[in-house]
């Protein structure tokens, strides 16, 4: 059966034009072109651990760096996970991951309250992974919890080093993701909040 928790978004400026389309019900099937690898990877890692059928195509200001390019994706992803949820009827709501990678362990919670916001740490020994900047990491989520609606706590509790903070921290996210979209077959037909809207 084809899910209808789906969207398909588009966003134009001077600096980046961007395609996502992203489905909530998929198996972690990623198109993922952005022109910086690095984050190429980690959206990819995104789709994939969230168990989401995800394209995003960009093409941004790269050559003045990867900021716009970032932060945009994070925006116009975060757009679509709201786009895709609807009303949010039946849905968990709340989802926690704890993921290790090595040395590295990375908290993230989320809650699809409606009340976009950021909070957290990660301490990134280096300035750079390969040609990506790290503090762009944090761009990504504060633009992605923002405008998808959702509240995001994201912490380091061990970590040496910044790829494998970063990717535990793209990975954590979306299995926190995969657990809060998840449809509750209990509450198919509700929302889950006592105000009766999210």
């Amino acid at each position: 059966m084809a899910s209808d928790r789906v969207a398909s978004l588009s966003r134009t400026t001077k600096e980046t034009d961007i395609q996502v389309s992203l489905n909530l019900d998929g198996t972690g099937v990623t198109d993922i072109c952005t022109g910086v690898p690095f984050f190429d990877h980690m959206l990819d890692a995104f789709g994939r651990h969230g168990l989401f059928d995800l394209t995003v195509h960009c093409k941004g200001d790269v050559e003045v760096d990867a900021h716009h390019t970032v932060e945009d994706c994070g925006i116009v992803l975060g757009q679509a996970l709201a786009q895709a949820l609807g009303d949010k009827r039946g849905i968990t709501r709340y989802g926690s991951s704890f993921l290790p990678m090595d040395e590295t362990l990375v908290m993230a919670a989320v809650d699809f309250s409606g009340r976009g916001q950021c909070h957290g740490e990660l301490s990134l020994p280096t300035q750079q992974v390969g040609t990506f900047d790290t503090e762009l990491g944090w761009e990504f989520f504060i633009a992605l919890a923002t405008n998808a609606g959702m509240t995001l706590h994201l912490r380091q509790i061990a970590g040496g080093n910044s790829h494998h903070i970063l990717e535990a921290a793209f990975k954590a996210v979306a299995r926190a993701c995969k657990e809060a979209v998840a449809i509750d077959p209990r509450i198919a037909d509700t929302i889950p909040s006592t105000k009766g809207a999210l």
